[in-house]
């Protein structure tokens, strides 16, 4: 006689998940009901995550996601169910306004967000202008001490103004 322990069957669930035979999904466990092969749930609501179908459930019935998932083709039921259990969950937790309340505070954080982004773009270009000017005046300066230093180094002295000049040639010329 074999033992009634259960194996593991080679297949995966949607999700990755090994599916154990004759371990009923979490769907029929919650209803206390036999799981057939078929069954709907059994994909999407594994045995060791009760809690998924039971918010599910809560918020939408189980007869209405089964007709949910039974009126979509096979490749689109796991992000109808994702979808579902965000839903309930967000209804639980807020259950007037749902995910819609969540969706409202992140577009407000986002606006937040987008004023803040413009706030410190607007900072950026005033300092990169405020830097910019300081480089003009000090290439304006370096160029000044440039033109200085190259008036004394020609002449060996500092230039002195046209008529002192003048005055120094003429009492050179006397000496």
């Amino acid at each position: 006689m074999e033992s009634a322990v259960l194996k593991p069957i080679s297949s995966m669930a949607a999700g990755g998940q090994a599916v154990l035979a004759n371990t009923p999904c979490a769907g029929c466990k919650f209803l206390r009901r036999k799981c057939q092969q078929d069954c709907i749930f059994k994909p999407y609501f594994p045995p060791d995550q009760p809690q998924k179908f039971v918010n599910v459930h809560r918020v939408f019935g189980a007869s209405n996601v089964s007709k949910i998932l039974n009126e979509l083709s096979p490749f689109e039921r796991e992000a109808a169910v994702n979808s579902l259990f965000f839903e309930a969950e967000m209804r639980l937790r807020d259950p007037i306004k749902g995910c819609v309340g969540i969706i409202s505070l992140l577009q407000r954080k986002l606006r937040q967000l987008q004023i803040d982004l413009f706030t410190a773009q607007s900072e950026l270009v005033k300092c990169q202008s405020q830097l910019q000017q300081k480089q003009q005046q000090h290439q304006k300066m370096m160029m000044m001490r440039g033109y200085a230093a190259e008036m004394v180094g020609s002449f060996g002295r500092p230039s002195l103004a046209v008529g002192d000049d003048h005055q120094h040639n003429t009492l050179g010329a006397i000496s």
